[in-house]
């Protein structure tokens, strides 16, 4: 089990995208690289930032898609589950489906206030206003609330943090936290 908060952050502008999670102790406990040009979203995350041990793999079931399905593997490619964009419904509030190693629907990740992305389109485009917009979203696994992720103000790399809001097994995180990566990868430019 990690140490909650943790910290993820990220530098705005990349050609591959990077990703380091921190976690209470401000130690690094995952690293996620995100390959660049890919036709479909392909993102690995390992322990480590030499890329030594790789822990999860996503990839998109389509090519650029608005309801596309991430499915999280082991390495091996053994089936963890998926996460999946709830196409339509995520203009109006982003909505994720967050789907066991069976098919069956297992949780959501959806934004606490929708009215932040109406806020969002409306002055996305004004330098440093955008700053102050940080969506907030929460995770919902088996019926309850387990995890918040919220996007932090910063000016020269993106920052998130999830709070732990209730209890779920070590099984349980490793469907949970590359669903909340995905969902951070793909939710991050906005705020």
């Amino acid at each position: 089990m990690l140490n909650y908060p943790l910290t993820l952050s990220f530098k705005v502008i990349a050609f591959n995208p990077q990703v380091r999670v921190t976690d209470a102790s401000g130690n690094l406990v995952l690293y996620v690289k995100q390959k660049a040009l890919a036709l479909k979203e392909d993102v690995k995350i390992f322990s480590d930032e030499g890329q030594k041990n790789q822990l999860y793999q996503l990839k998109a079931n389509k090519i650029i898609d608005f309801s596309a399905q991430y499915n999280i593997t082991t390495p091996s490619g053994g089936a963890l589950g998926a996460v999946k964009r709830q196409g339509m419904a995520s203009l109006w509030k982003a909505t994720y489906n967050i789907v066991d190693a069976g098919g069956a629907d297992a949780g959501l990740i959806h934004e606490e206030n929708p009215w932040l992305k109406v806020l969002d389109g409306l002055v996305s485009d004004i330098p440093f206003v955008g700053m102050f917009i940080n969506p907030a979203y929460l995770v919902e696994y088996r019926g309850s609330t387990v995890l918040y992720l919220k996007k932090q103000p910063a000016m020269l790399e993106g920052r998130f943090t999830v709070e732990k809001r209730g209890n779920f097994s070590d099984a349980d995180e490793s469907l949970l936290m590359p669903s909340v990566i995905m969902t951070m990868m793909l939710e991050r430019t906005r705020g």
